[in-house]
């Protein structure tokens, strides 16, 4: 889904306003493997997904982690730096060919100014930010591995289908090897 037929499932968008947000968003493409932002970035690009995957990650005492998936349909942004102005931990990689719609925050916040309707969907967004950052949270706390990925099963299969199993094993918190023995349970 293009990026105002995406809005406009949240808000609705006169054609003026369209043209002005579709205009404001740059439209690119990053084949699989770009870094969009290095861990320790000040970026404060905010990427809307039309086609393609981005993962979340951080670099700790030498070792890749995967912090969270965006995939179509979602707003990918560090909110360390884009919100607070602050060096984010987390880095953007392109897992797959992808074509993004990339605004700078001064250029969304001169969109908000001109808006008003798009002040809703930053809220709605928010919130639905707010929601998976809850559900990984309690995740963490409160579930085994094996509920852990049974979660990712159930809420986002085509996630397992397209992410390398070293990534999904470091979302999860868990060695390659202990994921390998997680399926292997699960498929029995």
């Amino acid at each position: 889904m293009d990026l105002i037929q995406y809005i406009n499932t949240k808000i609705k968008l006169n054609a003026e306003e369209s043209a002005v947000i579709d205009a404001a968003f740059k439209e690119e493409f990053c084949p699989k493997g770009t870094i969009l932002a290095p861990p320790d970035n000040r970026s404060q690009k905010i990427h809307f997904i039309e086609k393609g995957l981005i993962r979340l990650f951080y670099n700790k005492d030498g070792k890749d982690i995967t912090h969270f998936f965006f995939d179509e349909n979602s707003f990918a942004a560090c909110a360390d730096s884009v919100y607070f102005d602050k060096l984010s931990p987390y880095g953007k990689e392109v897992l797959e060919d992808s074509i993004l719609r990339s605004i700078h925050l001064k250029d969304l916040n001169l969109l908000l100014g001109k808006i008003e309707a798009m002040k809703d969907l930053s809220f709605i967004v928010a919130v639905g930010v707010i929601d998976q950052l809850s559900e990984r949270l309690y995740s963490i706390q409160f579930q085994s591995a094996e509920e852990r990925y049974k979660f990712i099963i159930n809420k986002h299969p085509n996630i397992l289908l397209r992410v390398p199993l070293g990534h999904i094993a470091s979302y999860l918190g868990i060695t390659p090897q202990t994921l390998s023995v997680i399926r292997a349970k699960i498929c029995l």
